[in-house]
């Protein structure tokens, strides 16, 4: 099974090109061999990094700051943190394992985004809550429990709403 530790998004028919430009920015942040793969589905590469995903995400908040363009193609940076097989057993197994992370009195929603399956949305949240005893926010979730299927192998993380960063919102914000 292919192990990925970060999700990129790019602009469709960039894949290519977004892939060369994240494996210079992983090279940048101190990575010395990241593997990059772009995927079968469209707009979306994958990377294996040696990096902290979550340190990745930082940096490119940092970056988006201060030097915005060294960020030209990639979209979204999501930081995985297991990655198992496209089943719903295997899927909430590692998302309640991954819920210790979040405090008790936190609150959490589940954000299921598939690609290239047929499982359901519905199904996969039921199970997947089923596993974690903590307070449901939807609006405002202390804690996201990110589901990200791709095709037969899905990314799970449990992250706070700031650890997802959109070069595209980060851009609008700043011109406000």
């Amino acid at each position: 099974m292919k192990r990925f530790n970060l999700i990129v998004t790019t602009f469709r028919r960039q894949e290519a090109i977004a892939a060369s430009e994240l494996r210079d920015l992983l090279t940048y942040l101190g990575d010395k061999e990241p593997e990059v793969e772009m995927t079968k589905i469209s707009g979306l590469i994958t990377a294996s990094t040696s990096l902290d995903p979550f340190y990745v995400i930082e940096k490119v908040r940092e970056i988006l700051s201060s030097e915005p363009w060294r960020i030209s193609s990639l979209l979204r940076f999501i930081p995985v943190e297991e990655v198992v097989s496209t089943k719903i057993e295997d899927i909430a197994e590692a998302a309640g394992k991954l819920s210790s992370k979040i405090p008790r009195e936190s609150s959490f929603r589940i954000t299921v985004e598939k690609r290239h399956t047929s499982l359901s949305s519905q199904d996969i949240i039921k199970a997947v809550a089923e596993k974690i005893e903590r307070r449901v926010d939807l609006k405002n979730p202390d804690y996201i429990v990110l589901i990200e299927v791709l095709g037969g192998v899905t990314g799970v993380s449990v992250i706070k709403p700031e650890q997802i960063v959109s070069s595209m919102k980060h851009e609008k914000s700043e011109h406000i």
